[in-house]
């Protein structure tokens, strides 16, 4: 068999897997199916490889090459096709619909279509598909660059609009493909998408999209915060108008409009591979990737390439682009990547095409975030580990039962602080970090505070959460209520979760990894690391638990004591992973020791390094929330401006002069050089 009727067998299998009748042209026979696909159809510059038709009427043209093929130079001999008189047709009109394809590789071009763009597909699209596009006025492009009204900015911060307008009118208004928002943790990327999400449902004509996410937890605060959004001026909630779908099972909802599931529940719902739902549970962040190849995934007719428009990815992890990318490249469909973190793998994958940036930097001095403080707890045991002798009496304990048997060691054992709380337990160690924490707090940190602030212990693993809980309780002499674990395999972790965030109790909870990326607890001050991170964004998703900021009334309500509102968080270090140099953000506090008045002066004279500016800049936007309504306005009559503003103004002028000397520096520098070349 030769090289081309080897494509055409391949040809002919996909278009009949996408429920095309194959026909010859001798044999045709226009009414035996709904999507006809005729070979050799003769048109008025020679027979054309297929032409589709769809209810009689001939829709689309394909072009069959052998395999290697580069098929961008066979577009115009497509376009000749599709522009000829077909045998027996009337219509003069061009066919709409241009494939061309080999047995591997499928090119598609609608030309209605503003500036039309061909472009990869996965497969062939179904009948249906076609007929339906062809029965529109326009096509989704056309109404993407259109047909998009000017976003009402009611209840939506600068940054928000920001990202919603360059998603629209930079890149989808442009049939750019791929396109990222980078936005800082709490800075309400889901709110912001959910904006979009509405935006291209009723103006773009979007049928379906795909909103994924990394964690089953993350899906239903995704379903809910769709549930709970009302467009400004609007007297209905999104899901009275939009039918949202979490796939907890591998059936799509035909009249869904917003289907949100992780990537696996997708990848099981193409492969027809069914999961345990515990497989949803672990962030994509915290999994080692041990798979080198990528997922592969084959045409399901059930599922076909065209059932969603738009993929939105919130927060973006390295596996996309290779472990799970097929499940990304099996949907004909734009993708929308959210992110606090991205790294050079991210910009990669979409293409460079950034169509919004807000940094954590930018979200503290506009109010939107609090600034954090960093301090450091270290044990003998972390830093060095320790020793446990042969024959030394000590409890053995099996990890998954937790059962406890007193038995002798069989031989010496030396453990290092990584191995601690996994391998080796050791209780003295947690009392004296619980312990540590407590002092600092009560003495250093939050010293008038009559109760515990909200404060989250990150563990290494289940067992090891458990330890930390029964420790809390003792050092803090308090019953159950006081602290308690928000983990998959506690007790209905839903319920603890909203009384953490809303209620008096618990003061402390313990977690693995429910509620590392994503979830919003807006009281928490106090952030407990007793675990190492390997990933440098995952760390940023942790650490973003802390961040949100919360008006004193807010605040009041589960922490009676705080006397302002929420200006800081405080990371409590008990592992050494602030100094593991894995970090994005930095605390904007750099001269901690310095006052105010010091601060200040030492800008007047002159020292506008970073750190002082930054510094500055942070003590003010905290100062913002400590003081009263009378002083904020006579700060905002004597200066013209609101101390935030201040802040942020002053910032930017000193951030800018820094950036002016050195680019002057660089320019003399550069001159010096081409002065010495030159001699």
């Amino acid at each position: 068999m030769s090289p081309e009727a080897k494509a055409r067998q391949e040809i002919d299998k996909k278009l009949e897997q996408a429920g095309w009748q194959i026909q010859d042209w001798k044999d045709v026979n226009l009414g035996a199916a709904l999507g006809i696909a005729v070979r050799e159809h003769p048109t008025d510059t020679g027979p054309a490889d297929y032409i589709l038709y769809v209810s009689r009427i001939a829709v689309g043209v394909i072009e069959a090459k052998k395999d290697q093929t580069i098929l961008t130079p066979v577009e115009e001999q497509t376009q000749r096709y599709a522009s000829s008189k077909l045998k027996w047709h009337k219509e003069k009109t061009p066919l709409a619909f241009l494939f061309e394809a080999t047995g591997q590789v499928i090119h598609f071009t609608d030309i209605r279509d503003p500036s039309p763009r061909s472009r990869e597909v996965f497969h062939f699209f179904k009948p249906e598909m076609l007929q339906q596009w062809y029965g529109q006025p326009d096509t989704l492009r056309h109404r993407l660059a259109n047909n998009m009204p000017e976003l009402p900015v009611a209840n939506l911060r600068a940054c928000q609009i920001s990202a919603i307008t360059g998603l629209e009118q930079h890149s989808l208004a442009k049939n750019l493909p791929r396109s990222l928002i980078h936005m800082a943790t709490g800075a309400g990327k889901t709110f912001t998408a959910i904006n979009a999400v509405y935006r291209l449902l009723n103006y773009a004509g979007a049928k379906r999209i795909l909103f994924l996410v990394d964690t089953r937890n993350l899906g239903k605060q995704a379903q809910q915060e769709f549930h709970a959004f009302k467009l400004a001026g609007k007297e209905t909630f999104f899901h009275e108008n939009h039918i949202v779908q979490r796939l907890t099972s591998n059936t799509i909802d035909s009249a869904a409009e917003v289907c949100i599931c992780t990537i696996q529940r997708m990848y099981s719902i193409l492969t027809g591979h069914e999961i345990d739902e515990s497989a949803e549970d672990i962030s994509l962040f915290e999994t080692r990737q041990l798979q080198k190849q990528t997922k592969q995934v084959r045409y399901n007719p059930a599922v076909p390439i065209e059932s969603f428009d738009f993929i939105i990815v919130d927060e973006c992890h390295r596996s996309i682009y290779n472990l799970w990318k097929q499940v990304l490249d099996y949907f004909d469909a734009f993708l929308i990547g959210l992110t606090a973190t991205p790294d050079k793998r991210t910009y990669g994958f979409f293409n460079e095409n950034v169509v919004a940036e807000y940094s954590y930097e930018e979200s503290v001095l506009d109010g939107v975030n609090v600034g954090y403080d960093v301090y450091e707890i270290e044990t003998e045991i972390t830093k060095a580990g320790a020793e446990l002798k042969a024959k030394e009496w000590v409890d053995h304990r099996d990890k998954l039962t937790r059962k406890k048997r007193w038995d002798q060691t069989e031989e010496e054992n030396v453990y290092t602080g990584k191995e601690l709380d996994r391998s080796v337990v050791n209780p003295s160690q947690i009392r004296q970090v619980i312990k540590a924490m407590k002092l600092a707090v009560e003495t250093k940190i939050f010293p008038s505070r009559k109760e515990v602030p909200k404060t989250l212990i990150f563990a290494k693993t289940d067992s090891h959460a458990d330890d930390i809980i029964q420790m809390v309780r003792e050092v803090y002499a308090e019953g159950n209520a006081f602290c308690k674990k928000v983990t998959y395999n506690a007790k209905d972790p839903d319920a603890v979760l909203t009384d953490f965030r809303n209620e008096y109790n618990p003061r402390i909870a313990v977690t693995v990894n429910m509620i590392a990326t994503g979830t919003d607890v807006k009281p928490l001050e106090i952030l407990l690391f007793m675990r190492d991170v390997r990933s440098k964004g995952y760390y940023e998703q942790m650490k973003g638990r802390g961040v949100r900021s919360l008006g004193y009334e807010e605040l009041h309500r589960v922490s009676q004591s705080a006397s302002n509102a929420k200006d800081r968080f405080v990371l409590i270090d008990a592992v050494g992973v602030e100094k593991s140099l894995k970090t994005e953000s930095r605390p904007l506090e750099r001269n901690s020791n310095l006052s105010l008045k010091d601060l200040l002066q030492g800008v007047a004279l002159g020292h506008r390094d970073n750190d002082t500016v930054q510094s500055l800049a942070n003590r003010l936007i905290r100062l913002s929330k400590q003081i009263d309504k009378k002083i904020q306005h006579k700060i905002e009559q004597s200066a013209g401006q609101t101390l935030p503003q201040l802040a942020k103004t002053g910032y930017f002028i000193l951030y800018r002069w820094q950036s002016d000397i050195s680019l002057s520096g660089q320019q003399n520098q550069t001159l010096s050089n081409q002065n010495s070349a030159g001699s």
